[in-house]
């Protein structure tokens, strides 16, 4: 998508930590516009003073939403029909729902439906339904190194990528399935198969910036870095050893 790309940002402030929101509104920026952001919680709420703290600095609009039945969430019914209120505008390109609950896992749905984008945003706690039902889903581990050094997560070595079985197996499908003739496959299309496939796939989980990175610490593929038809920029391909 292009930085373009108009965003409603929406935060259930019950199942999101500040601490993510200088990294989660960098990694924002490289989808697009942040239009709308809005957070949504029972503001009276001492749990929820820590995110007072930063959401005038970062222009974040508090949506206030009483907790009138204990044991029911309100918040998530407020942010779910706002995000429909929202949607039916036609003004936005895209959504980014910022939560661990799998309440919103419908409400994702229905957003992809109407030929949105859906970026999520949670813990690594957060039901895979959800995970799922989101078109990219950035684990907010990542965001918090991002910002924090000491949270940075640790590069596995070559030995513990090897033996993470899925891993493994969803690199070598989507080296398979963007592959020429010849086994070779440009490595931004098997980003981009990997990312229909698994949504919550980022090379930053496993402590590496870039795709590129992961797959050469893998050992299982060859690289190779070819000029493009301008002869300034060049493109990396990758292929299974296997195939060779």
């Amino acid at each position: 998508m292009e930085k373009t790309d108009r965003l409603a940002v929406l935060i259930d402030a019950d199942n999101a930590q500040p601490g993510i929101v200088d990294g989660l509104l960098a990694e924002i920026a490289n989808y697009g516009t942040a239009s709308v952001r809005r957070i949504y919680g029972d503001w009276t709420a001492p749990s929820l003073k820590r995110w007072k703290d930063v959401l005038l600095e970062h222009s974040i609009q508090p949506m206030q939403q009483f907790a009138y039945t204990k044991g029911k969430n309100a918040t998530d019914s407020a942010m779910i029909i706002d995000a429909m209120d929202l949607l039916y505008t036609d003004n936005f390109d895209g959504f980014c729902l910022v939560s661990s609950d799998s309440d919103f896992t419908k409400l994702a749905s229905r957003i992809r439906e109407s030929g949105l984008y859906v970026y999520g945003f949670g813990e690594k706690k957060t039901p895979s339904p959800f995970v799922s039902a989101c078109d990219k889903f950035v684990y907010t581990e990542v965001l918090r190194a991002k910002v924090d050094e000491s949270e940075a997560i640790a590069k596995r070595s070559t030995s513990q990528l090897k033996q993470d079985t899925r891993l493994v197996s969803l690199l070598r499908n989507a080296v398979e399935s963007a592959s020429d003739d010849s086994g070779w496959a440009h490595l931004g299309t098997v980003g981009s198969t990997i990312a229909k496939q698994s949504p919550e796939f980022d090379p930053r989980n496993y402590g590496y910036q870039k795709l590129g990175e992961l797959v050469r610490a893998t050992k299982l593929f060859d690289t190779d870095e070819r000029p493009t038809g301008d002869g300034k920029t060049r493109v990396v391909f990758v292929c299974d050893k296997r195939k060779k």
